[in-house]
């Protein structure tokens, strides 16, 4: 606990100074169970801290991130996701625990809530990724029930695409393709999760970031979490969040640690990242958070017992 105490007392209640980690006026030295994710997601991380509080890290990131599959007015994430050109809703997800197990899917059609099939992979198999046919026999074998993912709004958005069928992969506030959530418990362990329903129009087949650990997400129970958020190609060639736990491990707070992620895909994109957007989200040890995008416009939401935050993350095009 001096340990926690000691970086807790280093965090600044600044928001307009980069939000990089907690505020000072925390209810007690110790903030956990503290819940983080991409994007404004205020009652999913709600969710999530109840469900942490009442079961387990897993219940709580699953939980809270069922919340925003089950929302057809989120069209980046399960029900209502956009679909590929040939309008077809496919979905990807993955969670990671403390314990370093990992489960995944990849271009799951008819089933709303991929991050619990997810987690079915990782507790039931020997596999950590399912894909495609297989991901869909394994998750009816598990009870879950086919239905139709495409709404009337995005179907009514897809059909006004096909007007000139203009593919343009660039990802931004107004299009954002991913909720990833991290947390850490009133024991000091972390676990993650990541659920997508990709770019909107994406070539039939395409898997990006969001169920590749390492890409779309990476937790080390002994340092930290990150989760990543825009261009899942940019992700995957950089192992982005596999990259900002390293970085952390090195000695980097969360915000330096996305910072040094996102830097390290404008360094190898020199000629295109200012049209791309890749944002992460970190989450260390201590509860300490942060995050770092190429593109303004990213968001973030921090959710602890009587706190309930979105905050503007720093960008490298600001």
């Amino acid at each position: 606990m001096g340990a926690i105490a000691a970086g807790l007392v280093a965090c600044t209640q600044n928001k307009e100074a980069s939000a990089t980690q907690q505020p000072k006026d925390l209810p007690n030295a110790n903030p956990f169970p503290i819940v983080i994710s991409t994007w404004p997601h205020i009652v999913d991380n709600e969710v999530a801290l109840t469900a942490i509080k009442t079961g387990d890290l897993l219940d709580g990131i699953e939980q809270g991130i069922n919340s925003v599959e089950n929302n057809p007015e989120d069209q980046s994430v399960g029900l209502g996701g956009r679909p590929d050109r040939t309008g077809i809703v496919t979905l990807d997800a993955c969670i990671m625990d403390k314990e370093h197990r990992a489960g995944s899917v990849c271009y799951l059609k008819n089933i709303k809530n991929p991050i619990s099939v997810a987690r079915l992979v990782m507790q039931d198999t020997p596999h950590v990724i399912l894909a495609g046919d297989g991901a869909l026999q394994f998750a009816l074998s598990k009870g879950f029930k086919e239905e139709e993912l495409l709404t009337a709004k995005s179907k009514e958005e897809y059909v006004e695409w096909l007007k000139t069928a203009h593919y343009k992969p660039k990802v931004n506030a107004e299009l954002h393709d991913t909720i990833g959530m991290l947390a850490i418990d009133d024991k000091g362990d972390i676990s993650g999760g990541c659920s997508t329903s990709g770019l909107g129009y994406k070539m039939q087949g395409r898997v990006g970031d969001s169920p590749i650990i390492g890409a779309g997400l990476f937790v080390d129970n002994e340092i930290g979490a990150a989760t990543a958020t825009g261009m899942g190609e940019l992700v995957l060639t950089t192992l982005g969040s596999f990259l900002t736990v390293e970085f952390m491990r090195q000695g980097m707070s969360p915000m330096e640690a996305c910072k040094a992620a996102v830097m390290r895909t404008v360094e190898k994109n020199k000629n295109t990242y200012k049209e791309m957007q890749v944002g992460y989200i970190a989450l260390d040890k201590y509860g300490r958070y942060g995050a770092y995008s190429i593109q303004p416009g990213f968001q973030y939401t921090v959710t602890f017992e009587n706190h309930n935050e979105v905050f503007d993350a720093d960008s490298y095009l600001d």
